[in-house]
């Protein structure tokens, strides 16, 4: 076959500014509907959104690496709601490199007086139940009425390639383009409960940034998810028409933690099958200890695509949190959260600094070897190691014993 194409090796620029491809066709520029030209770049400093004014931030070429921000930068740019500046917080925060940590926890000490005035929902459900649905719905409605909302999307990481698709955002297509509301999705990294292990320090971070209600969407896998109820204020179960019977209902884990329960998806055919469900799980909740002191687990239905009953389930939340602001009970259960925070600091700086120890990391093949063997029981090794990372005399093999 006859290759018609001509070479241009030199690809530089023509009289006119603008670059040719490497490879073009012959009489290319006669040819109608082919282009031979690279335009450039419109350089901007507008965000895109109808409506917006110029943004003030730095804009860095496309080839460079950014410069690193100071802590005052981060917390400044944090405090005055700058979202470029805020999106770069979140990411230190989330790193795991040793030279970001000590950065991260200044930053978050200075901000962390101007965090706490908000109230914090959790939101839950199996996969398909519509979250990200009844999330974009729900907050295209705050932010009407004057509410900054901040979203923590939490997508699966794969055990297997270690990624996650952190496709969340574009199920909120048009709540992503309002500018009160502000998305973040995060990997879970492995972490049971379905949120990200970086969940907590995140929201005082966009709690800093003056978002006054703030959205964590767990990843919808199942029971395990209750792990969430130990960073928000108030627990939200989203369910579906169909999802088991009564017997079923209460014998999910997640029953006994929620706040409230929501039966999605209320509209066409399948307005009188939600209703049903609503029905069926307040009889499930009538037999369950309430999750909170002084408030009455209830269930409602509603539909994100026609938007009805989703300011009864707006409403829902705002009785919840007046009801235990009186009662005292909301405050409590801010300050035994950050109780439960610190001791999981704690377990996770154990963890990290066990694996790291030098006696650990030189011993811990031969004694994998030995159990891999049957020659030591589990038990055994995990003793060994143990004392091997208490050991002060330096760095040093241990030949574990073997069993008869």
């Amino acid at each position: 076959m006859k290759d018609d194409r001509v070479a241009n090796p030199a690809a530089e620029p023509a009289s006119d500014g603008h670059h040719r491809p490497e490879w073009v066709p012959e009489r290319a520029g006669e040819a109608e509907g082919f282009t031979t030209n690279v335009m450039p770049g419109i350089k901007s400093r507008h965000d895109g959104l109808p409506g917006g004014a110029s943004l003030e931030t730095t804009i860095y070429p496309a080839t460079g690496k950014r410069p690193e921000l100071t802590v005052d930068e981060y917390v400044d740019g944090v405090l005055s709601g700058n979202r470029s500046i805020l999106a770069r917080a979140i990411t230190l925060v989330e790193s795991n490199a040793e030279r970001h940590r000590e950065k991260a926890q200044e930053m978050l000490t200075r901000l962390l007086p101007h965090a706490g005035q908000t109230i914090r929902v959790g939101i839950t459900g199996v996969p398909g139940a519509g979250k990200s649905s009844v999330i974009e719905t729900l907050g295209l409605r705050l932010c009407e009425r004057g509410h900054k909302l901040a979203v923590l999307a939490v997508d699966p990481t794969s055990s297997v390639t270690g990624g996650s698709i952190l496709g969340d955002k574009t199920r909120m297509e048009q709540l992503s383009r309002n500018r009160g509301a502000y998305i973040r999705p995060s990997p879970s990294g492995g972490v049971l409960g379905g949120v990200a292990r970086k969940s907590r320090e995140t929201m005082i971070v966009c709690e800093a940034a003056g978002f006054d209600v703030i959205f964590v969407e767990t990843v919808g896998v199942g029971q395990s998810e209750i792990t969430v109820r130990s960073m928000v204020d108030i627990f939200l179960l989203l369910q579906i028409a169909g999802a088991g019977d009564e017997l079923q209902g209460i014998k999910k884990g997640v029953m006994e933690r929620c706040d409230l329960v929501v039966v999605n998806k209320a509209d066409g055919d399948n307005t009188l099958r939600a209703e049903a469900a609503r029905a069926d799980y307040d009889r499930i909740l009538h037999y369950l200890q309430p999750s909170t002191e002084g408030w009455k687990t209830r269930a409602l239905a509603c539909s994100a695509y026609t938007g009805d009953g989703i300011d009864e389930v707006w409403a829902a939340v705002e009785a919840f949190r007046a009801n235990t602001t009186a009662s005292g009970v909301f405050e409590k259960r801010r300050q035994q959260q950050n109780l439960d925070w610190m001791h999981n600091l704690v377990l996770e700086q154990i963890k990290r600094s066990f694996y790291g120890n030098a006696n650990v990391r030189l011993n811990m093949p031969a004694i994998e070897r030995q159990v891999i063997g049957g020659k030591i029981s589990p038990t055994q090794a995990a003793t060994l190691l143990l004392a091997l990372e208490a050991d002060k005399d330096g760095v040093r093999v241990m030949a574990p014993k073997t069993s008869p």
